[in-house]
């Protein structure tokens, strides 16, 4: 089974019970400012497990696109991957596991054909905060699961969420396969890495408030996360994730460009890196964002350049990142026809990827000038000096021995390492603190400076013209930063202009008003819909007064003299063609 049958599979079993197929949010959160990208299914859906109604129902299911990043550094084994598809279907507030759990076992059993006798699931253990789940543990019996392979785990194992400190969460039920070809042991060993999960049924029940207590929640919600690369290589029997037919399009082109062959071990991490950083970064650059040294585009950036330095590895010495860029376009049991952002965006996404290559070669020269530098200054380069190389000018650790090796220097690997450990520290704590807020944070304070993000919007395009359109925002409780397309500096008349019309919205005390419509007569409305490539057919359109209209799911206040007074406090390019303003309410 490839990748697009598993996903046409799961999409239309669910549609069969009663769900409705919504399209894959953009990697870039619309909503949310405490994280980079979407890195799971339910974070474009938060809301909608508090209470709110979503337009197009209870039932959702999708396939999610998802880009994860804490975790960069170990991409290069079988398993992990920057850039992932997500299958998930969704309860809100409607059904919950008398119904999910039947579901699940009749998906693996019956759509994908999983032998009864190569399934075993785990259940919450209960704790302080909830029951043990015996439940769901009955469910799974019912179905013909035996207790010997059911096992009970802590909160560490079978809990999901939330990400930050508040937020919705619950325990959760995983599904795993025997995924060797001895015979399946009769009781479950969570601990036997041949039980391999494949699947995750979360109860969402509880809301953990701002003192660490957890509440239920006013309706009980359902989440499920089934990620397509490794399903794909378990129903297909493969322990190594890139010889599924998701990857091997991407590979060859690899081995065709290097000549090396991913069947030789030495080479398999390159491949690996190459290939999966590659896909990420088609992704990312499909959804708006260009290289930069900031945030989300520091992520790209970081990506194509730890390509180049593992392509440097397979002794390929000339642009090559479009080339492979190419493969993951023209995957035809893939992604070829099923994200139209893709084929939309193509000419850019080649473009932006060579361009990039050019740039980093060129570090890459001025970094062989620099260990020069310090070996003929200091005789000897220290296992931190040679790191510094590492992260500033993207050299490998292969590459500095080897410019140590010419000069009969050695390098302290052990040294490096340490200071290798320190960075990555850092940077899981930098990428953890964006969750700080709780995901999807929806206080007061960030649910005015959203709201005024709607008045800016407007704003810009009544006096800098039509062609402005939002290309990103983030959004703290000390300010927002909105970022838009326009060719030039904004001049301080222009800037005073914006925040005038803006705080006379304001004074004006418009009412904000919430509509559930077709995106089709949302569009003949007017509605401003810039954000992402891809609407369901019916969407929420909030009004501002006459002022602004827009399709949007974020929270919002009820009336802008709620906001107070608006207050732009810095206007930067953001890109090519594109400028970023931030703003304070006072």
């Amino acid at each position: 089974m490839n990748a697009r049958e598993l996903k046409n599979k799961f999409v239309n079993f669910f549609v069969s019970k009663g769900h409705i197929e919504i399209p894959s949010a953009s990697l870039i959160p619309e909503n949310d400012p405490t994280t980079l990208f979407i890195s799971a299914g339910i974070q474009p859906l938060v809301p909608y497990f508090l209470g709110r109604k979503h337009p197009v129902g209870q039932r959702l299911v999708n396939v999610q696109k998802c880009v994860r990043t804490i975790d960069i550094d170990e991409v290069g084994d079988q398993v992990h991957h920057t850039f992932f598809e997500m299958l998930g279907n969704w309860s809100l507030g409607d059904y919950f596991k008398k119904e999910m759990i039947p579901w699940s076992f009749e998906f693996l059993t019956k759509e994908l054909n999983i032998p009864i006798d190569k399934l075993a699931v785990s259940c919450f253990a209960g704790d302080n905060d909830a029951p043990k789940d015996d439940e769901t543990a009955l469910l799974w019996k019912d179905q013909g699961i035996p207790g010997s392979r059911i096992a009970f785990l802590p909160k560490a194992n079978n809990w999901w969420g939330p990400p930050g400190i508040t937020g919705p969460c619950g325990s959760d039920t995983e599904m795993f396969y025997w995924a060797n070809n001895s015979p399946t042991p009769k009781n479950f060993d969570p601990k036997n890495s041949n039980w391999v999960e494949i699947w995750n049924d979360v109860l969402i029940q509880y809301l953990k408030n701002d003192k660490g207590e957890f509440e239920k929640l006013v309706q009980n919600n359902i989440d499920t996360g089934m990620g397509v690369e490794r399903t794909v290589a378990v129903l297909n029997g493969f322990s190594d994730n890139y010889l599924t037919d998701i990857w091997q399009p991407i590979i060859k082109k690899i081995e065709e460009i290097s000549g090396k062959s991913y069947s030789d071990p030495q080479y398999q991490k390159a491949f690996r890196i190459v290939s999966d950083h590659i896909r990420a970064s088609v992704f990312i650059i499909s959804d708006g964002i260009e290289p930069s040294n900031k945030e989300t585009g520091y992520v790209l950036r970081r990506l194509i350049r730890r390509s180049i330095r593992q392509g440097k590895l397979l002794g390929i010495d000339t642009n090559f990142i479009a080339q492979i860029a190419q493969a993951v376009l023209d995957n035809q049991n893939n992604y070829a026809g099923t994200y139209s952002e893709l084929n939309q965006n193509k000419d850019k996404i080649l473009s932006i990827l060579d361009s990039e290559e050019n740039k980093f070669r060129k570090t890459l020269t001025r970094g062989l000038n620099e260990i020069q530098k310090l070996i003929e200054r200091n005789k000897n380069i220290t296992g931190r000096e040679a790191f510094t190389l590492y992260e500033s000018f993207g050299f490998p650790v292969e590459m500095i021995q080897e410019e140590f090796s010419k000069n009969n220097l050695r390098l302290d690997l052990t040294e490096f390492e340490k200071a290798r450990e320190s960075h990555i520290e850092q940077s899981r704590t930098l990428s953890a603190g964006k969750f700080r807020s709780g995901l999807a944070d929806h206080s007061e304070i960030i649910t005015k400076y959203h709201t005024a993000t709607h008045l800016l919007h407007a704003s810009l395009r009544k006096i800098l013209g039509d062609h402005v359109q939002q290309s990103g925002s983030n959004i703290t409780s000390e300010r927002l930063r909105f970022d838009f397309t326009h060719p030039d500096k904004l001049t301080d008349n222009q800037i005073s202009q914006i925040q005038n019309l803006i705080n006379q919205q304001i004074q004006k005390s418009l009412e904000i008003k919430r509509q559930e419509m077709k995106f089709t007569d949302a569009q003949k409305q007017g509605a401003l819909a810039f954000f992402g490539t891809k609407y369901p057919e019916i969407v929420s359109v909030y009004s501002v007064g006459d002022f602004s209209k827009e399709v949007c799911t974020g929270p919002h206040v009820t009336n802008t003299n709620t906001l107070g007074q608006f207050q732009i406090t810095k206007e930067e390019s953001a890109g090519s063609g594109k400028r970023r303003i931030y703003a304070v309410l006072e």
